[in-house]
């Protein structure tokens, strides 16, 4: 038996030759790998003895070669292969241990130039891999250390490798190639001036954990990472306290802190079940968290909690009055954590880099029975320039209070109508299958959590345009004074005279944030 060894990852590399060095399998390598295998005692032959070729290139050029290729795709119970490689005198090779330069460590690296990242495209490798994984039937091929020892038990076991190992084996191959090649892929078309949606797409991500069920117990899941630079991102948080996260947490959560995202001031954002149910921007966290906690006490319980400053122990004992699932925030002070701690039940996560907004060139991804939708993220706030379309301006306030509620619509699930004054969210009507009871939601909630009171002189933000005057009518028995809205209905012109004869101010963006 022979093995072909070349690993750029040496984890365990040379107990793991030893071992076959023992069971009788003589090996072949190349250049680092063969000099660290030597170092250590092992008997090796060099690439160059089989091929008969120097290693040239500065490497590039090592396993190309037919002695090596056709030693590993040879069918081992075809007559008609096995006298050719005798002929041409080629030995078969029965094992290849192979993983690939490291690219994805190499492009993670800040400041990387292309020609770096070039050099760090494997060749030799994957196409030793790809043979190999090819003739599963007479070959094993590994790329992962953690099944040296399978390997190695079935060959003193029973002087060979099992044909269900070596399947198992080949398809962990594809699935690695693939995705190497898919990184690949993506870091070139990020280098050019591509298409943002290109002819062809292909992503890969990496599993961060399997989830004890998924949106429901009876589904199974996992949480992915995308691979590249994801500062800031929920798969970078470090979960300090709590039992594992959940599908619905993490999905909620993801939520939430892309809301944060749009403030740069001090905020916290509760969310429930994917949309926010109370936003709050103050001097500090405290004040942040209190506003975010009145504007609807009820649907906080159970919810899930971002700020985007430090957690302090003021603010860590008004958040453990009640029951929260999950706190994320940059960072915690000491006494903060040791409160927070006293619930078993909370998560806490801690994200540095909290602030940090995806890349205008990232993907939103949809699945679909038989396919996926996909577009660019919705990483705008308004159109070109905001327009006044009412006789009344708003003032400066009011417009302050509009563009903070806008925020807050542009993530709450359509239709959608949120209610805010003096950086307080104060009702939000989320996921109405018509405008209008969106709103009367909104306002409903505002009264009950707050009192009639706080609707006067507040700002309304909708998601969409009013086909109807109707939204703007409630708005005014309510004692709103300003709205925000994208515009562009056929009929905007009723909503704007509506809000001329109640004294309202509104604002169109020329944007609109469908979130479904």
């Amino acid at each position: 038996m022979r093995a072909l060894i070349s690993v750029s990852d040496k984890t365990g590399i040379v107990e793991f030759a030893k071992k076959l060095s023992n069971l009788g399998v003589e090996i072949i390598s190349t250049g680092g790998t063969k000099a660290k295998l030597q170092e250590a005692g092992l008997k090796v032959i060099g690439i160059s003895e089989v091929t008969g070729f120097p290693e040239c290139l500065d490497g590039r050029v090592k396993t190309l070669d037919p002695h090596i290729h056709a030693g590993i795709l040879a069918m081992r119970s075809n007559t008609e292969h096995m006298n050719q490689i005798k002929e041409l005198g080629v030995r078969p090779i029965d094992l290849v241990v192979v993983n690939l330069y490291p690219f994805k460590q190499t492009i993670l690296k800040e400041g990387v130039e292309l020609e770096e990242a070039i050099e760090n495209i494997d060749i030799g490798g994957p196409t030793m891999l790809r043979s190999a994984a090819k003739n599963y039937q007479d070959v094993s091929v590994i790329i992962d250390p953690a099944d040296y020892e399978r390997v190695l038990d079935e060959i003193k076991a029973n002087k060979k490798v099992s044909k269900d190992t070596n399947f198992y084996l080949s398809s962990k191959v594809f699935e690695h190639t693939s995705a190497y090649d898919t990184m690949i892929a993506n870091y070139m078309r990020k280098q050019r001036s591509a298409e943002e949606l290109p002819d062809q797409i292909t992503m890969t991500y990496e599993k961060v954990q399997d989830m004890r069920y998924g949106e429901n117990p009876h589904q199974k899941a996992a949480f992915y990472k995308e691979i590249g630079n994801t500062k800031g991102f929920l798969t970078n948080a470090v979960q300090l306290h709590g039992k594992e996260l959940s599908f619905n947490n993490i999905n909620d959560t993801n939520g939430a802190l892309e809301l944060s995202k749009e403030y740069e001031e001090p905020t916290v954002v509760a969310c429930k079940h994917a949309n926010p149910c109370g936003v709050g921007s103050a001097e500090n966290i405290y004040e942040a968290y209190m506003k975010a906690y009145t504007s609807d006490p009820k649907s906080i319980f159970g919810g899930i909690v971002v700020a985007n400053r430090e957690i302090d122990e003021k603010t860590a004992e008004e958040i453990n009055k009640i029951f929260i699932e999950i706190v994320v925030a940059p960072g915690y002070s000491e006494k903060a954590l040791d409160i927070l701690k006293q619930k078993k039940n909370i998560r806490l996560l801690e994200l540095k880099n909290i602030e940090e907004k995806q890349p205008e060139t990232a993907y939103d991804l949809k699945k679909v029975s038989g396919g996926l939708l996909v577009q660019t993220i919705d990483s705008k706030l308004f159109g070109d320039e905001l327009t006044v379309v009412t006789k009344r301006q708003p003032t400066a306030e009011e417009m302050e209070d509009l563009k903070f509620t806008w925020k807050i619509v542009k993530y709450a699930k359509s239709n959608g109508i949120a209610i805010g004054k003096d950086k307080q969210s104060i009702g939000v009507g989320p996921g109405q299958v018509n405008r209008i009871w969106a709103a009367d939601q909104a306002i409903d909630h505002a009264i009950e959590a707050l009192g009639q009171d706080s609707l006067q002189g507040a700002a309304l933000a909708s998601d969409a345009f009013f086909p109807f005057s109707d939204v703007v009518e409630s708005a005014a028995k309510a004692g709103i004074k300003c709205i925000i809205q994208p515009g562009g209905s056929m009929r905007d012109q009723e909503s704007i005279d509506a809000c001329d004869q109640h004294g309202i101010a509104m604002v169109f963006t020329g944007m609109r944030h469908f979130r479904h």
